[in-house]
């Protein structure tokens, strides 16, 4: 998940060690704590439990610890190595000795069933051995490559975060028998195209961490080698050779995979034509195809842009059209958001522009956020913008969240990116501290100019656009320059260094990083301030679902509004002022302490109105007045299966 670029040649950012930046408080304090003492232990349970997931017995049965036939799904290796990483992280932060002898156990235990040639996954071992008819690389649906990659993502981790070799031996035997692999695939020309293309990022980071040259070139002749697939698919992103892709397509987390790793692959080549993809692929999803929460992937079917619609096959969990954005069938997987996570961090280690933290910000605080329960317990697979009483049809996953699905991979998916959320914070150039996602916290950090200092972050954000910073234990050159961050909502503000400067915060240069040049000491203070109005936003009037209808939001959170919000038999009759005002107001759920929006709505009155016609003759009623409450959008789905709305429609008052 996370990334050592110190090395890389073609970065202008580099990020903090990883013990380096801890949450103190405030909502990523306590969602830090929440992951740790719920998440990852639930994670744990589903995949220990046989019965349940499989997972671990599979490795078993490959070790020949028990005997068995492979269950469950082909991608649960992968699941399983993105879980360790969120366990070693937490492990690691709160210096749990217990979790660490078990993360050791379970790396003997993979160890002990990997081949001696260094092939890992499950699902084949198991098939050669019981001659069922299962073999390596015969089916590029059966995530083999994929296992591969988050292998190497958490093991370079461990070594990171333990210093040990034990798990980057399995990783670096399971390497090398992928170079050989792709060896022979391509002398061959029978090249397949990995799904969910995890081992791009894995092989680089593998580079960075061994220091081995072959492990870089294994990534970029992967890559590559995507060109020379035959019958290639949108769904796969290979139909096209990858630099001529003009706009983002297919399964939505293989292509953020995808991306993520050819900005990996940019930051030790400096290929030119590969960042000219990421910034034509990058500004068609920002332009089109990006949900107000962060959401990505709209459509649990769809056709791709390119080509032919009746040539072309469907899609899964697809990126659609432009524009083509549904709220009750919306896919959005917590996979693909945690993707566009890793992809726009990525992006700005290459190329520090607030967009991207912008980006990763809205995308945590909202659709990932809103995946996890508020008790770190139950998870949604996909990320729906609206929620009926009752639907005609049945969809693929539940519609409420759930202690496990099927396809398990969202889950410890997002708790890596949730465990490893401090990371996000700051980053670091020469001679300056760049400012990331705010949130309480505290840092030691040092400067490639020889400075090194203290800095504490006191804020209750996103729920108040004061932040203070507080330097201290400062050593080295002292000019330095912190890069403030001015999210691109934050149109009014203001930043005031205590040495008597201010900075004024305005529509200019929202969404853009204003430079604070500071001669740093004990005591130095800056203190940020962004106004946080509630303001009613609005789609492209080509978003047809969206047509007449706004979204609340306040600084970087978006709202919502379940069925107790409002005194109504169904949100569908609910109507926001388009000049309401709102007042903030603590709230709590489930013992989680937020802030909710009270505001002036309208209600349709209806009379003899059948709520199952698909259409009848609109009678007027009137509408009455009426209060309502918005809450955050990621804290719903905690107080029971109800009615849930982000986009209202709009009433137009005349009095």
């Amino acid at each position: 998940m996370l990334t050592d670029t110190r090395t890389s040649k073609y970065v202008k950012v580099t990020a903090p060690e990883w013990d380096q930046v801890k949450w103190t408080g405030g909502l990523w304090g306590e969602t830090a704590a929440t992951c740790y003492h719920h998440t990852v232990f639930q994670l744990k349970r589903m995949f220990d439990d046989k019965t349940i997931s499989h997972v671990v017995e599979n490795f078993r049965i490959c070790a020949k610890e028990t005997d068995g036939a492979h269950d469950g799904t082909v991608f649960g290796d992968g699941d399983f190595y993105k879980w360790m990483e969120a366990a070693l992280y937490t492990a690691a932060e709160n210096r749990d000795e217990a979790l660490f002898s078990e993360l050791d156990a379970y790396i003997d235990l993979i160890g002990r069933a990997q081949q001696p040639d260094g092939y890992l996954s499950t699902k084949q071992i198991i098939g050669e051995r019981s001659n069922n008819g299962v073999a390596r690389m015969g089916d590029i649906d059966d995530f083999e490559v994929y296992n591969f990659g988050h292998l190497f993502t958490s093991a370079c981790l461990h070594k990171r975060v333990t210093g040990k070799d034990s798990f980057l031996k399995i990783a670096v035997k399971a390497a090398d028998y992928l170079e050989k692999l792709y060896d022979e695939a391509e002398k061959r020309g029978e090249v397949q195209t990995a799904v969910c293309p995890s081992h791009y990022m894995g092989l680089i980071e593998l580079y960075r961490t061994t220091g081995q040259e072959k492990y870089l070139a294994l990534a970029r002749k992967a890559i590559e080698l995507r060109d020379s697939v035959k019958d290639g698919k949108d769904d796969n992103q290979d139909r096209l050779p990858l630099k001529q892709h003009e706009k983002i397509i297919g399964h939505a987390v293989r292509a953020n995979y995808l991306y993520a790793g050819v900005a990996d692959l940019y930051a030790e080549t400096g290929d030119p034509k590969y960042l000219q993809v990421l910034h034509k692929v990058w500004n068609d999803l920002m332009s089109y195809k990006i949900y107000l929460t962060g959401g990505c992937g709209a459509l649990y079917n769809g056709a791709s842009p390119y080509g032919n619609f009746f040539v072309h096959q469907l899609i899964h969990q697809a990126y659609g059209y432009e524009y083509q954005l549904p709220n009750i069938t919306a896919y959005a997987e917590t996979c693909a958001s945690v993707g566009l996570v890793m992809w726009a961090y990525r992006m700005f280690l290459i190329e520090p522009e607030a967009k991207y933290f912008d980006a990763i910000e809205r995308t945590m605080l909202n659709v990932n956020l809103a995946a996890l329960s508020l008790d770190g317990k139950k998870f949604f697979y996909e990320n729906m913008l609206r929620r009926t009483k009752k639907l005609e049809y049945e969809m693929v996953w539940p519609l409420a969240r759930t202690e496990y699905i099927t396809s398990y991979c969202c889950p410890p998916n997002l708790a890596r990116v949730l465990s490893q959320s401090a990371e996000y914070a700051y980053m670091k150039s020469e001679d300056a501290l760049w400012l990331g996602m705010y949130g309480a916290n505290e840092a030691v950090l040092s400067l490639a100019c020889g400075t090194s200092f203290q800095v504490k972050q006191k804020t209750e954000y996103p729920f108040s656009g004061e932040i203070i910073l507080e330097f201290s234990e400062v050593s080295g050159p002292s000019t330095v320059t912190v890069m403030v961050r001015i999210p691109g909502w934050a149109e009014t503000g203001r930043i005031t260094v205590s040495d008597g400067r201010v900075y004024e915060v305005d529509q200019k240069n929202a969404g853009s990083y204003l430079p604070v040049r500071v001669s740093l000491r004990n005591g130095l203070r800056l203190e940020l301030q962004f106004d946080m109005p509630v303001r009613l936003t609005a789609a492209n009037a080509m978003v047809e679902e969206n047509t007449n209808q706004a979204a609340v939001e306040r600084g970087p959170l978006v709202y919502c509004m379940e069925t107790e919000d409002a005194s109504v038999e169904t949100l569908d009759d609910v109507y926001l002022r388009a000049d309401g005002k709102f007042s903030m107001e603590p709230y709590e759920i489930d013992g989680h302490q937020m802030t909710a929006l009270i505001g002036d709505a309208y209600v349709m009155k209806r009379e003899s109105y059948d709520r199952t016609a698909l259409y009848q003759t609109f009678k007027f009623h009137g509408m009455e007045k009426t209060k309502i409450r918005m809450i955050p959008y990621y804290a719903w789905d905690n107080r029971g299966f109800q009615e849930m709305r982000i986009w209202m429609p709009l009433v137009y008052p005349c009095e």
